[in-house]
């Protein structure tokens, strides 16, 4: 990696004067924890003449409960929402994916907005300059083809973050702010099938907060990774079950790091009223293998990748409906 390039660095206190900065400066880029944007930055990859840190921004801060749900401040740490009792106890898919996010050092400094908006990741793409320049670089940084899929005019980088499945489960909402004021979405809406443009944010625009309704589902988030801390999931799943009397009631599940967005798995209705066992579990898991669309953006085989999220969604199934 390079040496940091030389560049601003404003430190608001309020979301206004957040907003204030990036309607003057439209180049700069807001940060967290920095455990992405700062390592893009060194790669060649980001180019900013500013960076706005968002750490101080109030409007952004805590975790808050309001007897109908849990609201979330984007700039709040993954440390924090990883040990946070109301969380775990709640929902503990979103405590589980936190906890999972690279190693305690950069868990104590990477917010939950940075983690969902994370760039997305691809082999051809994550290399020093020299390695990409040697390339002819690639659609999503320079070049003119995207090297996993050399006919396709799309960008096939791979959304690797680790929390956007066990709140989508969740149908957690995410509040954004920019200089056309504040609104909001539901989670799956701030993504897009594209791994360039991945995210549906307007120019200026940040995410504030993520709330999550009152939930009766069971939950947890499982990854499977080369090492066993640091490295982004190789794929990912979040599943959420309700059992009553024997019976599903409910079954969720979404992905991560098997396409160029995070995305709940359909189809899964069909499931009410069965039992949880090996049977409708491996049932369940043949259903999230047919949707896991990896391409070769790691060093590991899509064939694999498919393979063990499917694996990992049925353990999960089998887990939670007989606790």
């Amino acid at each position: 990696m390079e040496a940091l390039p030389e560049f601003q660095l404003h430190r608001p206190g309020t979301l206004d004067e957040a907003v204030a900065l990036i309607k003057a400066e439209p180049n700069a880029r807001f940060v967290g924890g920095g455990t992405d944007l700062v390592v893009n930055m060194r790669r060649g990859l980001v180019e900013t003449p500013a960076l706005i840190d968002l750490n101080n921004v109030a409007e952004m801060q805590g975790i808050v409960s309001d007897g109908t749900g849990l609201t979330i401040g984007g700039a709040v740490t993954l440390d924090a929402l990883e040990n946070d009792e109301i969380v775990a106890h709640a929902f503990p898919a979103v405590a589980q994916a936190a906890s999972e996010v690279a190693g305690p050092t950069h868990r104590n400094v990477a917010t939950v907005g940075g983690n969902l908006c994370l760039d997305t990741r691809c082999i051809f793409y994550n290399q020093s300059g020299w390695w990409r320049e040697s390339n002819d670089f690639c659609l999503k940084y320079r070049g003119e083809i995207c090297h996993v899929a050399p006919k396709s005019k799309r960008c096939f980088a791979v959304f690797s973050g680790d929390l956007a499945p066990a709140l989508l489960i969740q149908d957690a909402t995410v509040s954004v702010a920019g200089s056309k004021g504040e609104r909001q979405m539901p989670l799956r809406e701030l993504y897009r099938g594209d791994g360039m443009d991945y995210l549906t944010l307007e120019a200026g625009e940040v995410v504030t907060c993520v709330t999550i309704p009152n939930s009766d589902l069971k939950s947890a988030y499982r990854k499977a990774r080369v090492r066993g801390s640091i490295d982004f999931p190789l794929a990912g799943v979040a599943v959420g079950v309700a059992v009553k009397d024997g019976r599903i009631t409910d079954l969720r599940a979404a992905l991560t790091a098997c396409d160029t967005k995070p995305f709940l798995v359909s189809g899964l209705d069909d499931f009410q009223g069965k039992p949880v066992n090996e049977t409708v579990a491996s049932d369940f898991g043949e259903i999230v293998q047919q949707q896991a669309r990896p391409m070769r953006t790691t060093m590991s085989t899509p064939w694999y990748r498919r393979r063990v999220v499917a694996r990992l969604a049925r353990r999960l199934l089998l887990e939670l409906g007989t606790s």
